[in-house]
């Protein structure tokens, strides 16, 4: 009897062992990224160690998001909370204050130098304000980034800067995963850097004299600080700032003298504006770019490496038609 008693505890341990292992293996690491191209870089860094949420999904705006209850919720529940910084996400604050999150929130852009936005946008505010009897400070207000462009992620030096805050993040969060964050994130600033080179090598295949090109709104500056093509946009660094008549007018007038080669739609604006700008300027729109949104899956720029080659391909494909 005393042995069949043994043995049954025996038994027991060894079926029961691998779920006593399974509740000793850590928790995913509960992390929400503040919109796509975050969430694409997350995913990249922390593997199946993490469990995201990404609160502005693909073809969103981050601009001008409205925040859900669900939203809070997630963030509540948060280990580590990713976001851009440089006021890119206006909603960030309230939904910090609204969740109570005790989370870290890491802003990835720590380590960027910023540039600020184009000297045109300034002078085009500035002459609207007094059109409507506004001060500066009101518009800048207004545009809620000030004078300094949030979109460091359009440059893939950049990129790896936010990869090398994500994969920090997560060592200081989860140190038992750190291993693995480094070598996940190592492996992928590879593939960046090879992207790296791939836009370089098309840019230096378009004549230097056909590098001008038209967007929706300001969101290429890091892009063309980079890579050395000159963007020009109706609309500042917020899509939440609409073009006044006289900014439009302004760019039309530059756009002639410039002989600008190519005008592209954005995947997260309204293509309204920019098919005027087309049809007074003779300019055949060239196709859409991805500037502040991955796509969808199965769409052209479902990842971050992906809107990047999509991006220089259809400007490459407009300006030399191939």
């Amino acid at each position: 009897m005393l042995k069949a008693l043994r043995l049954a505890a025996i038994l027991n341990v060894i079926i029961l062992s691998p779920l006593a292992i399974s509740h000793a293996v850590a928790e995913p690491l509960k992390v929400v990224a503040s919109f796509s191209i975050i969430g694409d870089f997350a995913k990249n860094v922390g593997g199946d160690r993490i469990e995201l949420t990404t609160l502005v999904g693909p073809d969103g705006d981050a601009h001008v998001y409205e925040p859900k209850p669900a939203d809070a919720v997630a963030m509540a529940s948060a280990d580590v909370v990713l976001v851009n910084g440089l006021n890119f996400e206006g909603f960030l604050q309230r939904l910090v204050d609204a969740s109570a999150t005790k989370a870290a929130v890491v802003e990835l852009t720590k380590g960027i130098e910023p540039i600020t936005m184009k000297q045109e946008h300034e002078h085009a505010d500035e002459g609207h304000d007094r059109e409507e009897g506004h001060d500066h400070a009101d518009a800048h207000e207004h545009h809620h980034h000030g004078d300094i462009d949030p979109h460091a992620f359009q440059s893939v030096a950049n990129a790896k800067i936010y990869v090398k805050n994500i994969e920090d993040a997560f060592c200081a969060a989860d140190a038992a995963g750190c291993d693995t964050y480094r070598a996940n994130a190592s492996a992928y600033s590879e593939k960046l850097a090879a992207t790296e080179e791939e836009i370089k090598a098309a840019v230096a295949s378009i004549p230097a004299d056909k590098r001008v090109i038209i967007t929706s709104h300001d969101a290429f500056g890091y892009f063309e600080n980079a890579y050395g093509l000159t963007f020009l946009a109706p609309e500042g660094i917020s899509t939440e700032a609409e073009a006044s008549a006289a900014d439009v007018a302004a760019l039309i007038k530059q756009v002639r003298e410039d002989k600008a080669s190519a005008i592209f739609v954005e995947s997260i604006t309204n293509a309204r504006l920019i098919e005027q700008i087309a049809t007074e300027t003779g300019l055949k729109v060239g196709g859409t770019l991805y500037s502040d949104a991955l796509s969808p899956e199965g769409g052209p720029a479902a990842t971050y490496i992906e809107l990047m080659r999509s991006n220089i391909a259809t400007i490459k494909g407009a300006i030399l038609g191939s």
